[in-house]
């Protein structure tokens, strides 16, 4: 019954993290797309017409939907700042309670900036500030500032969930390790070209045993 729960949390959780996964690269791949466009159309304009007005704004507006949804994405991919080598090296027992103290301190920390952040934006819309140039109001910018914080926290809690799960360490709910996965592909190819190699090499001298032990043709 305890094995068929924990597949079952085990499954929700994939569920929910393809969600997040799906949600989050297309918000990102999309941002940095309209973002690169929106300066080299401005360049463009700016040179031989005139500057379009509302891109500064747009720009902002895009700048901070990537960097706080990247905060989320950077978590879940175990892509943050920590001491690897330190990590590394330690016993296995050491490395699983590390994480999970960087992971609760982690959590604790963004949804704090989670809170702070949300305060920000309702003081913004408190005092209706607008942007200059298309006069959107300009809390409307800041919503993604909580909400990256509050989902990065998320990730943070699934991580710690993770940990006590399984009896493996895990560096996100995602990421068992930060280079396992590439250095696994890398050993995989080489492996498949010795391997091309020696087989290559195999038909090479069976061909030419054959050649030789073949006796001569009567003419």
């Amino acid at each position: 019954m305890e094995a068929e729960n924990k597949m079952g949390i085990s499954f929700l959780f994939q569920k929910f993290g393809r969600a997040f996964d799906w949600f989050e690269v297309i918000i990102l791949s999309l941002s940095v797309f309209i973002l690169a466009s929106l300066v080299i159309v401005n360049v463009f304009a700016r040179t031989f017409f005139t500057s379009i007005y509302f891109v500064e704004e747009l720009t902002e507006m895009l700048v901070m939907l990537i960097t706080f949804v990247g905060v989320s994405y950077g978590v879940r991919k175990a892509r943050h700042i920590r001491m690897g080598a330190f990590f590394d090296i330690m016993p296995l027992k050491v490395q699983k309670a590390m994480i999970l103290i960087i992971s609760v301190v982690g959590a604790i920390f963004m949804f704090m900036m989670a809170k702070y952040a949300y305060d920000y934006m309702a003081q913004a819309r408190l005092m209706s500030h607008k942007t200059p140039a298309l006069r959107l109001p300009y809390w409307t910018f800041l919503i993604v500032i909580p909400l990256g914080f509050f989902s990065a926290g998320i990730q943070y809690v699934r991580t710690v969930v993770k940990n006590l799960m399984v009896p493996e360490v895990w560096l996100s709910p995602e990421q068992q390790g930060e280079y396992e996965a590439e250095e696994l592909q890398q050993m995989a190819e080489q492996y498949e070209e010795i391997g091309e190699e020696m087989l290559g090499e195999v038909k090479l001298n069976v061909g030419h045993e054959k050649d030789v032990n073949q006796p001569p043709k009567n003419e």
